[in-house]
């Protein structure tokens, strides 16, 4: 078994074969999109490297356990996933902020985040963990509560929730990151590689405990260990560019030093 809570160097799918079946409670896969020039992007076909990533990642789920994969619309069509894991959502991270380029066709402006749970029930997830705010005003909602199908009826259970609402399959409120961002670790990772912690952190915090063991095949500049450092959890990273092990390193030292900074103030 592979040591924990460390990135290490090497490929994915040579070093998850060290990696003991049905232990991992998540996955969070933000690998090759098979859209751009870089060379990490380079994949023959994105279906055929996406249905490898779940044959063979799936094994190391306990059952239960969720695997989140990151792509473009088309990143998991015409594949048979069914016989190693369950498709529970297409979540829809939407950036209406992004430049709008397309001159023979509709501009795209999300990405694909499919939710999958190896098994037929989740393990865990936290609704009261990821709710955000009610849009709909308070009056109609509380108007909406008083018809007799919620008060006593089958729709009971989607009475207000004083500490918000489900987020849904439609993320927006999450922003992709900017070249002025604090977080932005290098300008070669923005929007190809370097996701925000809100958006690893709704996952996290939905799809796993503390003391849950999270893999992060595709670790990239190290945001999903750093979540999962700041949240408890522990975690497993793999990553091949050996200058992105080295300045995830060092963010982990930082999280690391905050943390013991909170716990003394």
């Amino acid at each position: 078994m592979l040591e924990i809570n460390k990135i290490h160097h090497g490929d994915a799918f040579n070093l998850v074969e060290q990696i003991d079946d049905n232990c991992v409670d998540l996955i969070v896969c933000d690998g090759p999109y098979g859209v751009t020039q870089n060379d990490w992007d380079q994949v023959a076909n994105i279906q055929d490297f996406n249905l490898n990533i779940i044959s063979t990642f799936s094994r190391k789920l306990k059952e239960g356990g969720a695997l989140y994969l990151f792509g473009k619309p088309a990143c998991i069509d015409f594949i048979d996933y069914r016989k190693f894991l369950n498709l529970k959502s297409k979540i829809v991270w939407y950036q209406p902020s992004r430049l709008a380029q397309g001159k023979c066709n509709y501009t795209n402006n999300y990405d694909i985040i499919c939710y999958f749970i190896k098994g037929s029930k989740s393990r865990a997830f936290d609704l009261d963990a990821i709710r955000v705010p009610q849009l709909v005003e308070l009056e109609h909602r509380r108007r909406c509560e008083r018809v007799p199908s919620v008060l006593n009826g089958t729709f009971g259970k989607t009475k207000f929730n004083e500490q918000g609402k489900n987020p849904g399959d439609v993320w927006g409120d999450i922003k992709q990151l900017t070249y002025k961002s604090k977080e932005l670790i290098c300008r070669d990772a923005l929007h190809t590689i370097q996701k925000p912690e809100k958006l690893i952190e709704r996952i996290v915090r939905a799809s796993s405990k503390k003391g849950d063991l999270v893999l992060d095949p595709f670790a990239g500049v190290g945001t999903c260990p750093v979540v999962c450092e700041k949240l408890d959890r522990i975690f497993i990273g793999f990553e091949k560019n050996k200058e992105f092990v080295n300045l995830i390193n060092n963010r982990l030292c930082k999280t690391k030093s905050q943390k013991k900074e909170l716990l003394f103030v």
